[in-house]
């Protein structure tokens, strides 16, 4: 378990932070930008947990926030040449099969799509889109580090799946999609 007594440790004040393995990097690093926009969207996870009070998918969100917990500490954790150590906390099969059965499950009670949707809805449908963008995000910045860094191919289709299961949860969360809000195209309007 974690004990953390002191927050500030002033070690970054170079502009360096520091690596699960102990070696430093530039905090502007894409590794590192890969770990802050996770943090973020682990942030917009925690506001649509908040938004969507005591539904069961509530709970669905804060397993899914432990996990990037994981997610982060795999990220800024280097991948060895050769076997990986077996203290590395890294993001498994199991935890992407999961997301994969949540969004089926979820998937088969919406309505087909039949033109792309805006993000919104009600409230809580608005916090799961913007943390589904945020994902998107984080995603990106993971693809564009693991171009300069070996990453774990796991923590990617993590991200990959997260941002698929927040479009269904946010359609589930506008009554399965019959109160989705749909794009008009500009000729239309």
């Amino acid at each position: 378990m974690v004990k953390l007594n002191k927050i500030y440790t002033r070690t970054g004040d170079n502009g360096t932070t520091g690596l699960v393995d102990g070696s430093r990097l530039p905090k502007y690093a894409p590794r590192m930008q890969a770990v802050g926009d996770v943090d973020e969207a682990n942030s917009a996870i925690g506001l649509a947990v908040v938004a969507l009070g005591e539904r069961p998918e509530a709970a669905w969100l804060t397993v899914i926030q432990n996990d990037l917990f994981d997610l982060g500490a795999d990220l800024a954790t280097p991948v060895p040449e050769g076997a990986d150590e077996p203290w590395a906390l890294r993001i498994i099969p199991s935890q992407v099969t999961r997301l994969e059965q949540q969004i089926d499950t979820m998937n088969a009670d919406l309505a087909p799509l039949d033109s792309f949707i805006l993000p919104g809805g009600s409230p809580a449908a608005a916090a799961v889109h913007l943390a589904r963008a945020i994902t998107r995000r984080a995603e990106r910045s993971a693809t564009a580090a693991a171009v300069e860094v070996a990453l774990n191919s796991q923590a990617l289709a993590y991200l990959n799946r997260l941002s698929d299961l927040l479009f269904v949860l946010a359609r589930r969360l506008n009554d399965n999609g019959a109160a989705d809000v749909k794009w008009v195209p500009g000729a239309s309007r």
